[in-house]
């Protein structure tokens, strides 16, 4: 009795896994579904193919269409190279910022609970659900001659706003969730124990983090960091409003074909953008290498 009562997991285990699994791998072969992939795949491409494969082309063949000797001397121009400094120069502070920042919030977040918790992972996500071009004007009416602390600023000779400081900080703002979203999931999911047993052992903090914590973290910390430095090249919105398009001072690589495109110097300003076609194909194949090592 005992024997007819008690469940099959063999077969339950067949039947939920193999041939569940075997519904995804192997489909039937029947009309319908060959007409549903095959349509599905013809949209994909020709969407891909509108709005990724054939803005990129037209970028390069405009960029090169003047030949080589133009190409170089624009992406060599004074104004082109100091441009591309200050992306570089806001992309790594930005990076840095929030690279240290999203390893001690995430950490604190998926470690302690606190009153304020899921506050302050809401405060975390702000830069999210707030326009890139609020968040400059923000930045304005604080840091600004006519903001909060401008006369301090002032009186201090601080320039924030209209100067390089404030390039950065706009771009830190809204790249600020990103290695904070990739790493939140990864501790928590991971839990306290391993810690908690390390420091039952002796190990001290920052040995428990570098060997046990760290090992869990870093594709995922990595994934971040490429997310975080793709937004902050191509960031346009909070920079425009508080850089002033200062040319040769505030202006980054997205506000420099602005202005150039602008001036109806359109092989110019696409051989600019050309430079960061280049740097988002390089950010996208470290993005997919650690996409593929952690799994995602």
């Amino acid at each position: 009795m005992k024997k007819e009562t008690e469940p099959d997991y063999k077969q339950d285990i067949a039947g939920d896994g193999i041939h569940s699994l075997q519904k995804v791998v192997e489909p039937h072969q029947d009309q319908g579904s060959l007409a549903v992939k095959y349509v599905l795949i013809g949209v994909s491409v020709l969407f891909l193919t509108l709005m990724l494969i054939l803005p990129l082309a037209v970028v390069t063949a405009n960029a090169l269409r003047e030949g080589w000797v133009v190409y170089r001397d624009t992406i060599l121009n004074e104004y082109t190279v100091k441009a591309l400094g200050l992306t570089v120069l806001a992309t790594v502070a930005a990076v840095a910022v929030n690279t240290i920042f999203g390893i001690f919030a995430a950490y604190l977040l998926s470690k302690f609970y606190f009153r304020g918790r899921q506050v302050l992972a809401a405060l975390i996500d702000l830069p999210f659900s707030i326009s890139p071009v609020i968040a400059g004007l923000v930045f304005i009416l604080t840091f600004g001659n006519i903001g909060w602390m401008g006369p301090f600023l002032k009186a201090h000779n601080i320039k924030i706003v209209f100067a390089v400081p404030g390039v950065i900080l706009a771009t830190i703002f809204v790249t600020f969730p990103f290695v904070f979203r990739e790493l939140f999931p990864v501790l928590n999911a991971q839990g306290k124990d391993e810690e908690e047993a390390a420091a039952l052992m002796g190990a001290g903090g920052f040995t428990i983090f570098w060997r046990i914590t760290f090992p869990h973290i870093k594709w995922a910390l990595l994934y971040g960091i490429i997310l975080c430095t793709a937004r902050a090249m191509g960031e346009f919105g909070a920079v425009s409003v508080i850089s002033g398009h200062l040319r040769g001072k505030t202006n980054t690589l997205p506000l420099h074909v602005e202005i150039l495109y602008n001036e109806f110097n359109t092989t110019a300003a696409f051989a600019v953008s050309s430079i960061l076609v280049i740097m988002a194909v390089v950010i996208l194949i470290a993005r997919n290498l650690a996409q593929h090592r952690t799994g995602f």
